[in-house]
């Protein structure tokens, strides 16, 4: 029995696809399908269940699943060990909310590439859910959320930051510099929002609702560079933006935050990966290098 076919297996089980683990491994899908048939003669039963394009282990696959991720992991460990003197070398696959993507790779990705240039990064944006989701079915190697503080067992929380979010808009708003606002005073202003379901607008839709408020926003995009650059060019519309998008603009006056005294939030954000993932030489370089700098 080759460990290959084991590894591949492994894959396409937690991946739930042929196609999917043929791209994460380099292989052809007719290569895949292959090694899984070897396997499935040499232990003379079938793995998977195929209807309808679809597939699903059967009770052998999952029998079969528990001993091959065991010997997948020690394997790597292996590996890992006869190559401990050499350069790092990998692929880790992070996955977070646009606003914290961007950030990431404005300011940290340079750095950690010439640290580290055998490990490549492939970065994903995707909302609260479906990033557990990845970390369940092992598609993603670790996450950062923006949402509300996670406390389940199944996740190691590696780093985590309390983050303060604001209205904020152009400094020659009309609200700018008032006192006291509270939110029905700026609600009939023009917004410019984050996507909604996504992290931390879930929550504020979430707060709006409780207060019976709704908001249609005049423009929705992820990416918080965007929104600051329209708010500069705009002095009628208002955001409500995570701190780290909007201080640098604030602190060179080009964007003011709105003094809204009823709207509180408790937003966090968290460096997260699966209990049960094994930390390779390269995916423990990575998680070190963001504990040890600001997550920006």
């Amino acid at each position: 029995m080759e460990i290959r076919n084991l590894i591949s297996f492994v894959h396409v089980a937690e991946l739930n696809s042929f196609t999917k683990a043929a791209q994460v491994l380099g292989y052809s899908q007719s290569t895949i399908s292959f090694q899984i048939k070897q396997l499935e003669t040499e232990l003379n039963c079938l793995l998977f269940d195929r209807i309808n394009h679809t597939i699903s282990l059967t009770d052998k696959g999952k029998e079969l699943l528990f001993y091959a991720q065991n010997i997948s992991s020690l394997t790597d460990e292996f590996m890992q060990n006869m190559n401990s003197e050499k350069e790092l070398k990998g692929f880790i696959h992070f996955v977070s909310p646009d606003s914290v993507c961007e950030d990431m790779l404005l300011t940290n990705y340079f750095d950690f590439h010439k640290q580290y240039p055998g490990i490549n990064l492939k970065f994903t944006n995707a909302d609260t859910g479906d990033m557990f989701g990845m970390l369940d079915r092992n598609e993603a190697d670790a996450i950062i959320t923006l949402d509300n503080h996670v406390y389940r067992n199944d996740y190691v929380i590696a780093k985590e930051e309390h983050i303060e979010m604001h209205f904020v808009a152009n400094k020659n708003n009309v609200m700018a510099g008032r006192k006291n606002l509270l939110i029905e005073d700026i609600i009939d202003r023009p917004f410019i929002l984050t996507e909604k379901g996504m992290g931390y607008r879930s929550i504020f839709d979430k707060i709006l609702a409780k207060k019976s408020i709704d908001i249609t926003p005049v423009l929705e995009v992820g990416r918080t560079d965007i929104i600051t650059k329209l708010l500069e060019e705009n002095d009628d519309c208002i955001s409500f933006l995570p701190c780290f998008a909007t201080d640098e603009k604030v602190k060179k006056g080009k964007l003011v935050y709105l003094d809204v005294c009823d709207f509180e939030t408790n937003i966090w954000k968290q460096l997260i990966y699966h209990k049960n993932k094994w930390i390779s030489n390269c995916m423990n370089a990575f998680l070190e290098y963001i504990k040890k700098h600001e997550f920006r």
